[in-house]
């Protein structure tokens, strides 16, 4: 269960942890990892990689199989913790409104090679109309 390795006196820390997912799972520390919905499942996840001192978090389409109240969360909570830890944070991801809302800085990529660099007010300037332009672009270069 989510307990498998909760030292007795550290469970309260854990509990607490487990509250700011807004998932319930504080009180359901006995319960099977395998059992929680693949939302719940993300949000522990980026919470315990986070809970161990880092400088750097990867995270590959953390949100790509979530229905859109879990991506949302999850989406909430990335914000929350790499701000509240100040974490550097490289996040791929295909959400376009994802790429344009969230981070300091947006690398678009094309066949492994770097296609937009936007970082400052050019990255608060993007919208994700500007994104689908340079996507079609590369799409009508390469004949799709």
């Amino acid at each position: 269960g989510i307990s498998g390795g909760v030292v007795k006196k550290r469970r309260g820390y854990y509990q607490q942890q487990l509250e700011r997912l807004h998932l319930g799972l504080e009180n359901r520390l006995g319960q099977k990892v395998g059992s929680l919905s693949g939302g719940q499942r993300q949000a522990l996840a980026l919470l315990l990689a986070t809970m161990t001192p880092i400088d750097i978090l990867v995270l590959d389409e953390h949100t790509a199989a979530l229905d859109p109240k879990s991506s949302e969360n999850v989406m909430r909570l990335t914000d929350e913790l790499v701000r509240e830890k100040n974490l550097t944070t490289i996040m791929v991801t295909h959400n376009l409104k994802y790429a344009v809302e969230y981070g300091s800085r947006l690398i678009m990529m094309h066949g492994g090679a770097i296609v937009e660099d936007r970082g400052g007010v050019e990255k608060q300037k993007t919208e994700v109309a500007d994104l689908l332009g340079v996507f079609n672009a590369i799409s009508v270069e390469c004949g799709n």
